[in-house]
């Protein structure tokens, strides 16, 4: 548990993103206006080399390993630099947050979670059937795929995760948020209806389509529980990065996914792209209007 200690303050402040993430714990401030993120050995080889290919402009700049406290970390690029007061919001992409190893662990070694049931009937009480009533717990696979039908992770490839603004208010209320004019709704506050924004967006998201459909490290991974990370400010200024790759794995030698085409449990596909190409067109919908 994150003790909020001054300093914890302050670098929530300066990063806000983090708070939205909720792995405060896993961040710390590093020198050079970088900062570190707790050592994945998966997302610092991801990020080795995404460094050598089309989608660097893409995602955070990466410097290697460091030491702090006794314990490793990841240092990258402070994607905040150059804002003014930002606001920013985090989008989880893809139609799923969680591996097919995962899911496949899951069921070898079931054991009933009452945390997971806790967590369902707070958000969804007529969720659980009666028999998980009944024993108030779920079985881990049961509550993964629950909680991604929930959200439009699974009705348009994309869930909102978090919206931290510049006024300093912060909402992470967005698990039933599934159809497209709650996203629109939703969207339309973050940039406060200003089109300058809307419209950069949209380029930053064009771009990154292109260069994913270009990028050979794209087509030759599973990317699932990553992120885009929207960050803007009263300038006009607005960017787009993809972060968090601690669950994007290699597929194996020779096989390639589509990104677009529906998962079916063993073809490995996560739809990061059908999601993206769904936020393009509900941001291309909003900027005409």
């Amino acid at each position: 548990m994150v003790h909020w200690s001054p300093f914890v303050v302050s670098f929530n402040k300066r990063y806000p993103w983090v708070q939205l993430a909720g792995h405060a714990g896993n961040f710390k401030a590093g020198d050079c206006g970088r900062i570190l993120k707790k050592l994945c050995p998966r997302e610092q080889q991801c990020l080795e080399r995404l460094m050598q290919d089309s989608l660097r402009p893409h995602v955070p700049a990466y410097f290697g390993l460091s030491q702090r406290d006794g314990e490793c970390y990841n240092q990258m690029e402070d994607l905040l630099a150059g804002f003014e007061t930002p606001s920013i919001m985090d989008c989880k992409m893809g139609v799923r947050t969680y591996l097919e190893e995962e899911l496949e662990q899951a069921r070898q070694r079931p054991r009933l979670r009452h945390d997971m049931y806790e967590k369902m009937v707070a958000v969804e009480p007529g969720a659980p059937t009666p028999e998980e009533h009944a024993q108030r717990a779920v079985l881990k696979p049961r509550y993964m795929q629950w909680r991604e039908a929930l959200s439009s992770s699974a009705t348009l490839g994309f869930r909102i995760e978090g919206i931290k603004k510049a006024d300093g208010t912060c909402s992470t209320n967005f698990k039933t948020t599934r159809l497209p004019e709650q996203v629109v709704q939703a969207l339309g506050d973050f940039v406060d209806g200003d089109r300058t924004i809307l419209t950069n967006y949209l380029g930053c998201l064009k771009d990154l389509r292109a260069a994913l459909e270009q990028s050979e490290f794209f087509h030759t991974h599973e990317v699932v529980g990553s992120s885009l990370l929207f960050v803007h400010d009263r300038t006009g200024l607005a960017k787009v990065w993809m972060i968090d790759f601690g669950k994007t794995v290699p597929l194996a030698r020779g096989q390639t996914l589509t990104h677009r085409l529906p998962w079916v449990e063993g073809n490995r596909e996560d739809g990061y792209l059908w999601g993206l190409d769904n936020l393009i067109t509900i941001f291309s919908t909003m900027e005409q209007d």
